[in-house]
Protein backbone atom coordinates (compact mmCIF):
# COMPACT_ATOMS: atom_id res chain seq x y z
CA UNK A 1 0.00 0.00 0.00
CA UNK A 2 1.25 3.79 -0.88
CA UNK A 3 0.62 6.43 1.40
CA UNK A 4 -0.36 9.66 -0.17
CA UNK A 5 1.05 12.45 1.71
CA UNK A 6 -1.25 15.89 0.87
CA UNK A 7 -0.29 19.57 0.96
CA UNK A 8 -1.49 23.16 0.60
CA UNK A 9 -4.57 24.09 1.98
CA UNK A 10 -7.91 21.94 2.25
CA UNK A 11 -10.10 22.90 -0.98
CA UNK A 12 -12.96 25.13 -0.44
CA UNK A 13 -15.72 23.59 -2.60
CA UNK A 14 -17.99 27.46 -2.04
CA UNK A 15 -14.58 29.12 -3.28
CA UNK A 16 -13.92 32.28 -1.38
CA UNK A 17 -16.64 35.14 -0.77
CA UNK A 18 -16.50 38.80 -0.29
CA UNK A 19 -15.15 40.14 3.09
CA UNK A 20 -18.17 41.90 4.71
CA UNK A 21 -17.37 43.91 7.73
CA UNK A 22 -18.26 43.57 11.22
CA UNK A 23 -17.42 45.50 14.03
CA UNK A 24 -13.94 44.25 15.86
CA UNK A 25 -14.34 42.76 19.82
CA UNK A 26 -14.00 46.02 21.76
CA UNK A 27 -15.02 48.43 19.36
CA UNK A 28 -18.00 50.88 19.33
CA UNK A 29 -20.46 51.55 16.74
CA UNK A 30 -21.74 55.28 16.94
CA UNK A 31 -24.16 56.25 14.81
CA UNK A 32 -23.87 59.87 14.23
CA UNK A 33 -27.52 61.98 13.84
CA UNK A 34 -27.72 65.41 12.94
CA UNK A 35 -30.77 67.33 14.59
CA UNK A 36 -33.84 68.06 12.69
CA UNK A 37 -34.36 71.55 11.13
CA UNK A 38 -34.02 74.01 13.55
CA UNK A 39 -36.14 77.43 14.07
CA UNK A 40 -35.65 79.80 11.56
CA UNK A 41 -33.22 83.23 12.34
CA UNK A 42 -35.44 86.06 12.91
CA UNK A 43 -33.13 89.29 13.04
CA UNK A 44 -35.86 90.84 15.42
CA UNK A 45 -35.86 87.97 17.92
CA UNK A 46 -32.53 86.08 18.45
CA UNK A 47 -32.77 82.91 19.51
CA UNK A 48 -33.07 82.12 22.93
CA UNK A 49 -29.61 81.03 24.27
CA UNK A 50 -28.17 77.91 26.85
CA UNK A 51 -24.55 78.51 28.16
CA UNK A 52 -23.68 80.98 25.75
CA UNK A 53 -25.04 79.30 22.58
CA UNK A 54 -28.13 79.54 20.58
CA UNK A 55 -30.38 77.00 21.46
CA UNK A 56 -33.57 76.80 18.96
CA UNK A 57 -36.34 74.53 19.40
CA UNK A 58 -37.40 72.21 16.05
CA UNK A 59 -38.95 74.03 13.19
CA UNK A 60 -42.29 71.63 12.29
CA UNK A 61 -40.26 70.20 9.72
CA UNK A 62 -37.97 69.09 11.90
CA UNK A 63 -40.73 67.43 14.03
CA UNK A 64 -41.37 65.73 10.80
CA UNK A 65 -37.56 64.37 10.17
CA UNK A 66 -37.33 63.27 13.69
CA UNK A 67 -40.66 60.98 13.78
CA UNK A 68 -39.40 59.26 10.46
CA UNK A 69 -35.82 59.22 11.47
CA UNK A 70 -36.93 57.43 14.24
CA UNK A 71 -38.90 54.64 12.27
CA UNK A 72 -35.89 53.88 10.61
CA UNK A 73 -33.52 53.54 13.55
CA UNK A 74 -36.04 51.84 15.23
CA UNK A 75 -36.55 49.35 12.32
CA UNK A 76 -32.50 49.22 11.94
CA UNK A 77 -32.47 48.62 15.76
CA UNK A 78 -34.40 45.14 15.14
CA UNK A 79 -31.41 44.11 13.36
CA UNK A 80 -28.77 45.82 15.54
CA UNK A 81 -29.67 46.79 18.79
CA UNK A 82 -29.26 50.28 19.75
CA UNK A 83 -27.81 50.68 23.53
CA UNK A 84 -27.54 54.18 24.26
CA UNK A 85 -28.70 57.37 22.96
CA UNK A 86 -26.59 59.98 23.49
CA UNK A 87 -27.98 63.98 23.35
CA UNK A 88 -26.39 67.30 23.55
CA UNK A 89 -26.99 70.09 25.91
CA UNK A 90 -29.22 71.84 23.47
CA UNK A 91 -32.18 71.29 23.30
CA UNK A 92 -32.99 70.72 19.62
CA UNK A 93 -31.22 67.19 19.71
CA UNK A 94 -33.51 66.48 22.92
CA UNK A 95 -36.30 66.97 20.83
CA UNK A 96 -35.25 64.95 17.30
CA UNK A 97 -33.85 62.25 19.77
CA UNK A 98 -37.21 61.67 21.51
CA UNK A 99 -39.01 59.95 19.03
CA UNK A 100 -36.41 57.03 18.67
CA UNK A 101 -35.94 56.97 22.52
CA UNK A 102 -39.78 56.63 22.71
CA UNK A 103 -39.74 53.73 20.43
CA UNK A 104 -37.30 51.53 21.42
CA UNK A 105 -37.57 52.51 25.14
CA UNK A 106 -34.38 54.42 26.25
CA UNK A 107 -33.63 57.27 28.38
CA UNK A 108 -31.32 59.81 26.62
CA UNK A 109 -28.00 60.58 27.95
CA UNK A 110 -26.79 64.21 27.82
CA UNK A 111 -23.26 64.72 27.18
CA UNK A 112 -22.44 68.45 26.60
CA UNK A 113 -19.12 67.39 24.71
CA UNK A 114 -21.11 67.44 21.63
CA UNK A 115 -22.98 70.07 21.53
CA UNK A 116 -22.30 72.48 18.04
CA UNK A 117 -19.09 74.85 17.82
CA UNK A 118 -19.23 77.73 19.61
CA UNK A 119 -19.76 80.36 17.18
CA UNK A 120 -18.70 83.78 19.32
CA UNK A 121 -20.25 86.76 18.31
CA UNK A 122 -22.37 85.06 15.45
CA UNK A 123 -24.48 82.98 18.18
CA UNK A 124 -28.34 83.51 18.36
CA UNK A 125 -28.93 83.05 14.84
CA UNK A 126 -26.50 85.75 13.80
CA UNK A 127 -24.56 83.19 11.51
CA UNK A 128 -27.26 82.44 9.36
CA UNK A 129 -27.43 86.25 8.38
CA UNK A 130 -23.85 86.69 8.22
CA UNK A 131 -24.52 83.93 5.20
CA UNK A 132 -27.38 85.28 3.36
CA UNK A 133 -25.44 88.54 3.79
CA UNK A 134 -22.38 87.13 1.72
CA UNK A 135 -20.15 88.89 5.20
CA UNK A 136 -16.29 88.91 4.00
CA UNK A 137 -15.91 86.46 7.16
CA UNK A 138 -18.00 83.98 6.57
CA UNK A 139 -16.34 83.69 2.90
CA UNK A 140 -12.89 83.84 4.64
CA UNK A 141 -14.46 81.14 7.11
CA UNK A 142 -14.98 78.42 4.25
CA UNK A 143 -11.85 79.57 2.47
CA UNK A 144 -9.62 78.77 5.61
CA UNK A 145 -11.82 75.71 6.99
CA UNK A 146 -11.64 77.17 10.79
CA UNK A 147 -14.49 78.13 12.68
CA UNK A 148 -12.77 80.53 14.75
CA UNK A 149 -12.24 83.19 12.17
CA UNK A 150 -15.35 84.24 13.46
CA UNK A 151 -14.53 86.87 16.20
CA UNK A 152 -14.71 85.04 20.17
CA UNK A 153 -15.44 81.64 18.33
CA UNK A 154 -14.06 78.43 19.42
CA UNK A 155 -10.79 77.64 18.43
CA UNK A 156 -10.38 74.53 15.85
CA UNK A 157 -7.82 73.16 18.70
CA UNK A 158 -10.23 73.30 21.56
CA UNK A 159 -13.08 72.47 19.12
CA UNK A 160 -11.09 69.08 17.86
CA UNK A 161 -10.48 68.51 21.94
CA UNK A 162 -13.19 68.31 22.78
CA UNK A 163 -15.00 66.21 20.32
CA UNK A 164 -12.43 63.57 21.16
CA UNK A 165 -13.27 63.49 24.92
CA UNK A 166 -17.07 62.88 24.20
CA UNK A 167 -16.10 59.95 21.61
CA UNK A 168 -13.70 58.56 23.43
CA UNK A 169 -16.19 58.60 26.90
CA UNK A 170 -19.18 57.01 24.41
CA UNK A 171 -16.45 54.44 23.20
CA UNK A 172 -15.20 53.61 26.91
CA UNK A 173 -18.66 53.21 28.19
CA UNK A 174 -20.05 50.94 25.66
CA UNK A 175 -17.60 48.19 23.98
CA UNK A 176 -18.58 45.69 21.96
CA UNK A 177 -22.12 47.65 21.56
CA UNK A 178 -23.98 50.58 19.25
CA UNK A 179 -24.76 53.98 20.57
CA UNK A 180 -26.77 56.44 18.56
CA UNK A 181 -25.55 60.31 19.66
CA UNK A 182 -27.64 62.88 17.68
CA UNK A 183 -25.78 66.08 17.65
CA UNK A 184 -24.99 69.06 14.73
CA UNK A 185 -23.73 69.43 11.73
CA UNK A 186 -20.75 71.44 12.62
CA UNK A 187 -19.75 68.44 15.38
CA UNK A 188 -20.43 65.70 12.96
CA UNK A 189 -18.04 67.14 9.91
CA UNK A 190 -15.40 67.59 12.18
CA UNK A 191 -15.81 63.82 13.68
CA UNK A 192 -16.13 62.60 10.29
CA UNK A 193 -12.48 64.64 9.14
CA UNK A 194 -11.15 63.43 11.92
CA UNK A 195 -11.96 59.89 11.41
CA UNK A 196 -11.01 60.27 7.78
CA UNK A 197 -8.25 62.32 7.79
CA UNK A 198 -9.25 64.65 5.69
CA UNK A 199 -9.53 68.40 4.91
CA UNK A 200 -11.41 70.21 8.20
CA UNK A 201 -14.83 70.74 6.14
CA UNK A 202 -14.40 67.76 3.00
CA UNK A 203 -17.60 66.58 5.26
CA UNK A 204 -19.38 70.40 6.17
CA UNK A 205 -23.24 70.59 4.82
CA UNK A 206 -24.38 67.13 6.46
CA UNK A 207 -28.04 67.20 6.02
CA UNK A 208 -30.74 67.47 8.84
CA UNK A 209 -31.93 64.14 10.42
CA UNK A 210 -29.03 62.56 8.30
CA UNK A 211 -27.15 59.14 9.49
CA UNK A 212 -23.75 59.36 9.46
CA UNK A 213 -21.41 56.38 11.40
CA UNK A 214 -18.36 55.88 12.66
CA UNK A 215 -16.82 52.87 14.26
CA UNK A 216 -14.46 53.04 17.27
CA UNK A 217 -11.81 50.44 17.76
CA UNK A 218 -10.23 49.44 21.56
CA UNK A 219 -7.24 51.08 20.48
CA UNK A 220 -7.85 54.34 19.54
CA UNK A 221 -9.05 54.15 15.66
CA UNK A 222 -11.63 55.92 14.47
CA UNK A 223 -13.30 54.90 10.82
CA UNK A 224 -16.00 56.08 9.00
CA UNK A 225 -18.52 53.66 7.69
CA UNK A 226 -21.39 55.84 6.80
CA UNK A 227 -21.54 59.51 5.24
CA UNK A 228 -25.31 61.71 5.22
CA UNK A 229 -27.96 58.78 4.80
CA UNK A 230 -30.91 60.60 4.40
CA UNK A 231 -33.39 58.01 2.72
CA UNK A 232 -35.70 57.88 5.06
CA UNK A 233 -36.88 61.57 4.60
CA UNK A 234 -37.94 61.12 0.94
CA UNK A 235 -40.55 57.58 2.35
CA UNK A 236 -43.85 58.97 2.93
Amino acid sequence: MTNTLTTGPTPDPEGLRQWRFTAPPGATVITLVRHGESAPAMSATPFPMKDGQGDPELHPEGIIQARRLGVRLAAEHREIPIDAIYVTTLRRTHQTAAPLAEAIGVDPIELADLREVHLGDWEGGIFRQKERDGDPIWTEVFAGERWDVIPGAESSEAFTARIRAGIDRIAAAHPDQRVVSVSHGGVIGHILHLAAQSRPFAFAGVGNASISEIVVHDDGRWILRRFNDTTHLSTP
